[in-house]
């Protein structure tokens, strides 16, 4: 019987034969989408069956013990990291970006599980982020490690990755145009046909294997009884600015808590400072608990008492304006619950919180201008349904996402209009103030990020070891001019010579045009010296810390033709500009976004 190996191979020499490249791909959009929607579904599952055996024995106890939860789950999410996994759990998003632009779209083969046993544990147990990026991380490691088994060449992986993130996204939501749009937002694909298709079959794939596995079940059960009205618009540029300023505050409170943590260098301190900031904000305010669309969806039928559950001020919640508090309340601490599952060790996405956040701050709002005593009504359902696209679009940097996701979850284009102004002031107010996402400021820092940018885009896609040179012939400081025309410069054929100490650091450079004019005067070749000629070089490049948009700026700056790269001092090559712009235009002519 022939091993699978054996197999493997037959099938792939069979495909180059009969099916073209462009088929193929479409064939495989669907296969990922199919995947990842199995993921997200399977992620969904999970962590509903362990919400629904604890809300049997705890949640609705009268004990009331719920908060204690999030501590446990942050737990057993730990023991697995430590002794199973054995490897952090890295953020799902940006550790895909990373994959996209450094290595290759590889990711490894514990990321296409890992994150159905951790979400399902942080989630159930109310850590207080959401299942869409692990699904989206899920779903990408499938579709990675089956292009690398089929032998898909580095620019179809990514975008079958991206295909799987739409996969995933559509089957979590039912919108398959969210995801697409998605998908071109966040992972900075170009709107061709070559990607538009492959997108659109991974897409429907995913929402179809929704509707397979959990029927015509929807996150969201609302239908739209008021549509626009002009006389509303003020109230949603107000709102947009509310979401603006709330998305500024959402992106900065995560950085800072996780920075916070960070002067704990254990895991185990992590673990407990979260557990129980978590559980103390739980009891105070137990709509934290969990992803929050049990929350979104009575805000959505106008149940608001449902919504808030039952808290330390029910005795008040008869005073409109104290319910106004806490919703304001949870638009505020969702951020902060949050981001301390995450730090603690949990594992989830940034995505649902934000329209948690969104849906109590438009909510919040839309009660204010109600009861402010002007006369004033607007529909606080529509107003949670916007407020969600607001932050969306502010904290993800992704308003056409939070459009159309919003337009599909309510089954219209009514609130179109409301949509675009709320979410595009969000997002102007929010990327004017922060240039770059949770999911992408590290990457940038690092040189690491894909734009929609095509010159920055290939700049990030090239690597520096790529276009070092090291076929120069370096010289000693103490060398005679002799001894350095024998041994260097006849020997070679570059024009220019590192200068090394004995570490094998460089203390400077000599170039064939210092010694051109006396290179034959044989009464200096025993009373000159290297250290004598040489001088620094216009610049270095460093190995550890430049990227190529900065190897390229320094070119650009010195006028230089040959830059050497050292790391930490010690001499590694040199890069030439020539080469450096032929690398460029190589990979500018292979780039498909």
């Amino acid at each position: 019987m022939p091993s699978t190996k054996a197999l493997l191979k037959k099938f792939l020499k069979w495909r180059y034969k009969h099916i073209s490249n462009k088929t193929f791909v479409q064939l495989m959009s669907v296969v990922v989408g199919f995947l990842a929607g199995l993921a997200a579904v399977t992620l969904k599952n999970l962590t509903y069956f362990i919400q629904s055996l604890l809300e049997k024995g705890i949640v609705f106890s009268d004990y009331q013990l719920y908060f204690i939860l999030p501590i446990v789950g942050l737990t057993l999410v730990y023991l697995y990291t430590k002794f199973v996994n054995k490897h952090p759990i890295s953020q799902a998003i940006p550790s895909i970006l990373l994959s996209l632009s450094k290595q290759k779209g590889l990711l490894s083969v514990r990321k296409m599980y890992t994150p159905l046993l951790t979400a399902p544990l942080t989630v159930g147990f109310g850590g207080s982020v959401g299942l869409l990026g692990p699904a989206v991380k899920s779903g990408a490691a499938i579709s990675s490690n089956l292009s690398r088994l089929l032998h898909i060449d580095v620019k179809t992986r990514s975008l079958l990755i991206a295909c799987a993130s739409a996969g995933a996204i559509s089957s979590i939501f039912q919108s398959p145009i969210a995801a697409i749009i998605f998908a071109v937002e966040v992972f900075s694909l170009d709107l061709t046909m070559l990607s538009v298709l492959p997108l659109l079959l991974a897409s429907i794939s995913g929402v179809l294997t929704s509707y397979f596995f959990l029927g015509n079940e929807a996150l969201f059960n609302f239908s739209l009884t008021e549509g626009f009205s002009l006389n509303d618009v003020p109230f949603y540029i107000i709102l947009g600015i509310g979401t603006g300023f709330a998305s500024i505050y959402f992106t900065k409170m995560y950085f800072a808590i996780f920075k916070f943590f960070k002067r704990f260098r254990s895991p185990k301190y992590k673990l407990l400072v979260g557990g129980l900031a978590i559980g103390i904000m739980l009891y105070f305010i137990p709509p934290l608990y969990g992803e929050g669309f049990g929350f979104i969806n009575n805000l959505l039928d106008g149940n608001h008492l449902n919504a808030l559950g039952k808290t330390p001020f029910d005795a008040f919640l008869d005073n409109i304006w104290v319910v106004i508090a806490l919703l304001f309340g949870i638009t505020l601490f969702k951020a902060i619950a949050m981001t301390a599952t995450l730090a603690a060790g949990g594992a989830g996405g940034v995505f649902i919180p934000t329209m948690v956040m969104g849906s109590a701050l438009g909510n919040a709002v839309a009660k204010v201008i109600n009861n402010i005593g002007f006369g004033f009504n607007v529909s606080e359902s529509n107003f949670t349904l916007i407020g969600m696209a607001g932050l969306i679009a502010g904290v993800i940097h992704a308003p056409l996402t939070a459009i159309f996701l919003i337009a599909e979850i309510t089954g219209g284009y009514e609130l179109f209009i409301p949509l675009m102004i709320t979410g595009s002031i969000s997002f102007l107010i929010t990327k004017n103030t922060l240039e770059h996402t949770i999911y992408t400021k590290e990457l940038a820092q690092k040189g690491a990020l894909l734009t929609h940018n095509k010159d920055q885009a290939v700049l990030t896609l090239m690597e520096l070891e790529d276009v070092i040179e090291t076929n120069f012939k370096a010289v000693l400081p103490e060398m005679d001019l002799g001894e350095m025309l024998m041994k260097s410069v006849s020997k070679s054929t570059r024009n220019i010579f590192p200068v090394l100490d004995g570490d094998n650091k460089m203390v400077g450079v000599v170039l064939l045009d210092d010694i051109r004019e006396f290179m034959f005067n044989t009464e200096l070749y025993d009373t000159t010296f290297v250290k004598d000629l040489m001088h620094a070089p216009p610049e270095y490049i460093f190995y550890d810390s430049d990227n190529m948009k900065q190897v390229m700026q320094k070119f650009q700056d010195s006028g230089a033709w040959n830059l050497p790269v050292v790391k930490e001092g010690i001499y590694m090559g040199f890069v030439s500009k020539s080469k450096l712009l032929t690398a460029y235009r190589r990979k500018l002519i292979n780039y498909t976004p």
